[in-house]
């Protein structure tokens, strides 16, 4: 009986296969900005982000990151770029497409900078109402 509960116990499920931190990017989905405030979400909860982005979705990241960094909000931690192989229905065999990931980590600014912004936010929202 204990083996099988040290079995169970060790057992990976795949739940949890996906990073929570991790943001994969769609060319066509959402717009730039709404992966803009996303990861300034994430980076408020996890102090760490990662853009993932295949084929055509790669500018869209490297859009959202430079967005980040030139707007002191983000620093570029890491950079991985690699080809992933991807079976294509159509055509019945594998298609190599290009996948980028970009790390970034708040900057020593980000929590001020996000303050500012917040107080600009209440600040609109109080004129409208009056």
């Amino acid at each position: 009986m204990e083996e099988i509960t040290e079995g169970v116990n060790s057992m990976s499920l795949g739940v949890d296969t996906q990073k929570k931190n991790r943001i994969q990017v769609s060319h066509t989905k959402k717009p730039l900005f709404f992966y803009v405030n996303l990861a300034k979400r994430y980076m408020q909860q996890y102090t760490d982000v990662e853009l993932s982005a295949l084929g055509m979705a790669i500018a869209t990241v490297v859009s959202v990151a430079e967005i980040l960094k030139n707007n002191g909000f983000a620093v570029e931690k890491k950079i991985m770029t690699t080809t992933v192989d991807i079976k294509d229905d159509s055509r019945g065999r594998p298609v190599q497409k290009a996948k980028i990931e970009i790390t970034l980590t708040k900057s020593e600014k980000f929590d001020e900078l996000m303050a500012a912004a917040n107080e600009e936010k209440e600040a609109a929202e109080a004129q409208e109402q009056s």
